[in-house]
């Protein structure tokens, strides 16, 4: 497994998004070129440092077992909040039936008129 807590290990996460695309896209293990070039082709700067970092940490191993170790890990941490509150309930109503709603007389609108005041519909 790989060690990323270290400062030395510190990765930029838009490296390691290009490196698993690239893998999922079928290259089994991309060099930085390819993970450069990736980038470069959605208008992003590659860092090469990090990039580099990566590239030797991920060297000869199987990614599946990397990722597998960094999601034990990340289970270290909980799932974060209790979650939101349930809903409100319905009203207790009375025992009463409630009377059915009338509907509402449409009322027609006015004409329109013309925004100047005259509905002659003569010249601007």
């Amino acid at each position: 497994a790989c060690d990323f807590g270290s400062n030395k290990h510190y990765l930029i996460m838009k490296e390691m998004a290009a490196y698993l695309m690239l893998v999922l896209g079928g290259t089994e293990s991309p060099s930085a070129d390819d993970v450069t070039k990736a980038l470069a082709s959605v208008g992003v700067e590659a860092d090469a440092d990090a990039l580099n970092n990566l590239i030797s940490e991920l060297d000869g191993k199987d990614l599946g077992e990397v990722l597998e170790a960094g999601s034990g890990l990340l289970a270290k941490f909980g799932s974060g909040g209790g979650g939101g509150g349930g809903g409100g309930g319905g009203g207790g109503g009375d025992a009463e039936e409630a009377e059915p709603e009338k509907e509402e007389e449409v009322e027609e609108a006015p004409p329109a008129v013309d925004m100047f005041g005259g509905g002659d519909g003569g010249d601007y």
